[in-house]
């Protein structure tokens, strides 16, 4: 065990989190998403929700502050009347992070489908909320600037 880590942080989380590059993104998937036929690379996280890895993978995930929406969630498909209101834990959480966090890019289903299949990893959760699936893209830590005497 190492000291300030989440304990929901499994070794390979945090592996593909230190392997991921700017503008690299990780799919965080409810337990209905097809994962398992999607993902470049798939991580588990059975019996786990969305809220508290997503909690936990923030402390270290930098945001992508070049891009307008570095945050992306499955868009409710038309029709359906299904209430998302795990989305406003998702922004309370993010905002925590990176309080210079805007909002969320809306993405239509097969679109989200089509960006996880290019997503550099896939994290499958037990989360049973319907419609939360995020994707978060990785910017940059920018150096401390040393101090001047």
């Amino acid at each position: 065990m190492l000291k300030g880590i989440p304990t929901i942080m499994s070794p390979e989380l945090l592996s593909v989190l230190l392997s991921m590059g700017h503008g690299d993104e990780l799919v965080i998937a409810d337990g209905n998403f097809p994962a398992s036929s999607m993902a470049r690379r798939l991580l588990r996280a059975d019996g786990h929700g969305v809220p508290p890895l997503l909690d936990a993978i923030m402390r270290f995930f930098p945001l992508d502050a070049y891009v307008p929406h570095p945050v992306a969630l499955m868009a409710v498909v038309p029709g359906d009347t299904a209430k998302t209101v795990i989305w406003d834990e998702y922004r309370d959480i993010i905002r925590r992070h990176d309080p210079g966090f805007g909002d969320f890019e809306l993405v239509e289903r097969f679109a989200f489908y089509e960006r996880a299949q290019k997503a550099y990893a896939i994290l499958a959760t037990g989360e049973s909320a319907i419609y939360a699936n995020i994707i978060l893209k990785k910017g940059v830590v920018k150096p401390e600037l040393p101090h001047t005497k």
